[in-house]
């Protein structure tokens, strides 16, 4: 409740007037519901327009809601975060890998995670970012890979990439399904040398 707290007292100075409560539950319906909508399997929303549309339906004046949705799903995202911070075995890793064409697969939201990558310096390492925000669904979906083996020109060689992350199911699985060669991110910092 803490984080719905500080959003509405935030959002108070934006024209937009709503409990935590039901700023908590409004927001958490309307995710199921575009989630239930949906017709991918492994359903994802953007958030930005979730708050877009509290925003209006809350707003005692004018606003505008597009903007303020944006801007309240990085208020949101900095009140709930505890730690913005890489691993710095991951960063050795990057770098161990300087030249070797990289790119992220995210079911990050873009609104709020590209800035994070920038800040923390890691977005300008890999050649593109793909977020699950940005296309409606999200992994384990296998297209998300497929167009990251496309767009690195490596579609008729999976077997070329490795696929590192930290979730088995939407990480290691859909990369190994596709042909690809997959690691836990703590399995590559131990294969580099990399673990402390």
């Amino acid at each position: 409740m803490e984080t719905y707290e500080i959003v509405t007292k935030w959002l108070a100075y934006q024209g937009v007037k709503i409990k935590p409560e039901k700023l908590r539950d409004t927001y958490m319906f309307k995710i199921r519901e575009k989630m239930e909508d949906s017709r991918e399997i492994y359903p994802e929303v953007r958030v930005e327009e979730i708050f877009a549309e509290i925003c209006k339906e809350n707003a005692i004046w004018r606003i505008d809601e597009k903007s303020l949705g944006i801007e309240t799903s990085r208020v949101f995202r900095a009140a709930s975060m505890k730690k913005l911070r890489p691993f710095p075995q991951s960063i050795k890793l990057i770098e161990h890998c300087i030249n070797i064409p990289k790119c992220i697969v995210s079911n990050g939201q873009r609104v709020f995670s590209e800035l994070e990558l920038r800040f923390l310096g890691l977005y300008d390492y890999f050649d593109f970012v793909i977020f699950s925000s940005d296309v409606g669904y999200k992994k384990p979906d296998l297209r998300l890979f497929m167009t990251a083996l496309k767009r690195m020109d490596l579609e008729l060689e999976p077997t070329c990439v490795v696929s590192i992350g930290d979730s088995y199911e939407n990480d290691i699985l859909p990369a190994r399904k596709l042909g690809m060669r997959a690691m836990r991110i703590s399995e590559a910092w131990e294969h580099f040398g990399l673990k402390d």
